[in-house]
C-alpha cells in the first residue's frame, strides 16, 4: 500500500510540476484582457514563433473598439515600432508578425481605439521568440524521456522518504534518462530550434542547459553514494533539487539572436513582459 500511495503521488507531483513550468514560462502565450467602459475582450498574445513562417495574431471582433494596430520591433534593439493594421476574416481579426531567424525575438504589444470614446488603449509589451523545426525524431523521445526522469526521480525521493531501497534502482533509471533525454537530446532539439547545441556552463548561461547539467551532476553522485550501500539522504537530496529545478520557468534565459553580430548569444526574457 505505501508503494502505491508513493507511485500516485509521484504522478501527482510531476503532473502538477509540468503544468506550473508550461503556464509559467515566458514562452507560454500570455493570457490578455483590455477593458472598455461596458465590455472586455479576452485573448492570448504569442510568446514562441516559427522561424518559417510569419506569426499570425489573432483577435476575436467585437463592437467594443473601431480599429487595432499591432506594434513590433527586433528585441532588444533600440528601434522604432512599426505598425500594422489588422485585417478582418469572417469573425476574426488578424495580423502578422514578420519570421525571424532562429533565436531571433521580437517585441510587440497591441493598441485598440474605442468607438465610443475615441480613447487609445494599448496592452502590456510582450516578447516573441522564433524557433526553426524541431524533427520528432529528437523532440519526442527528449519529451518522454524528461518526463519520466522527472517522475522517477519523484519516485525514488518518496522511496528513500520511506525508507524503501528500491529508491537506489529508480535513482540510476533517473540518471540514465536524464543523461539521454537531457544531455543527448536536448542539444539535438536546441540545435534544430536556435542553432547551438550547447549554450549553458562554460559557453553561455542558458537556463534550460545549466539545469539539466545541475540535475545530472546531483543524480551522478547519488548514484555513485548509493553504489556499495544505500544512502537515503542522496536520494533525497537528489530528488529534491531536480524537483526546484523542474518548476523554474522553461527558457527564462535562453538563446537569443544578436542582431548586430548575427550570434546567437544567452539572453532574459522577463516575466513581466
Amino acid at each position: 500500500m505505501k508503494k502505491i500511495l508513493f507511485w500516485t503521488l509521484a504522478v501527482v507531483i510531476t503532473l502538477a510540476s509540468a503544468y506550473y513550468q508550461r503556464k509559467t514560462g515566458p514562452t507560454y502565450p500570455k493570457n490578455t484582457e483590455i477593458h472598455f467602459v461596458d465590455n472586455s475582450i479576452k485573448f492570448d498574445l504569442p510568446r514562441s514563433g516559427d522561424s518559417n513562417e510569419d506569426h499570425v495574431v489573432e483577435l476575436p471582433v467585437n463592437n467594443a473598439f473601431n480599429s487595432v494596430k499591432l506594434h513590433y520591433r527586433r528585441f532588444p534593439v533600440n528601434e522604432s515600432f512599426s505598425v500594422v493594421n489588422f485585417k478582418q476574416q469572417e469573425n476574426k481579426l488578424f495580423a502578422y508578425l514578420p519570421k525571424q531567424a532562429p533565436a531571433g525575438k521580437l517585441e510587440y504589444y497591441l493598441s485598440f481605439t474605442n468607438s465610443e470614446s475615441e480613447e487609445e488603449i494599448e496592452t502590456d509589451h510582450v516578447v516573441i521568440r522564433f524557433k526553426g523545426s524541431v524533427p520528432a525524431w529528437a523532440l519526442i523521445p527528449h519529451i518522454i524521456f524528461m518526463f519520466v526522469a522527472m517522475l522517477l526521480s519523484n519516485l525514488a525521493g518518496l522511496f528513500a522518504l520511506g525508507k524503501i531501497e528500491k529508491h537506489v534502482f529508480y535513482g540510476k533509471l533517473t540518471l540514465v534518462l536524464l543523461l539521454f533525454g537531457g544531455m543527448i537530446f536536448g542539444p539535438i532539439v536546441q540545435y534544430y530550434a536556435f542553432g547551438q547545441a550547447w549554450t549553458g556552463i562554460p559557453f553561455g548561461w542558458d537556463l534550460t542547459d545549466n539545469k539539466t547539467l545541475i540535475a545530472v551532476i546531483f543524480w551522478l553522485v547519488a548514484v555513485i553514494g548509493n553504489r556499495k550501500s544505500a544512502k537515503y539522504r542522496y536520494t533525497l537530496i537528489a530528488s529534491v533539487v531536480l524537483f526546484l529545478i523542474y518548476i523554474i520557468p522553461h527558457s527564462l534565459f535562453g538563446s537569443e539572436l544578436d542582431y548586430s553580430s548575427g550570434e546567437v548569444i544567452t539572453g532574459f526574457i522577463q516575466l513581466l513582459f
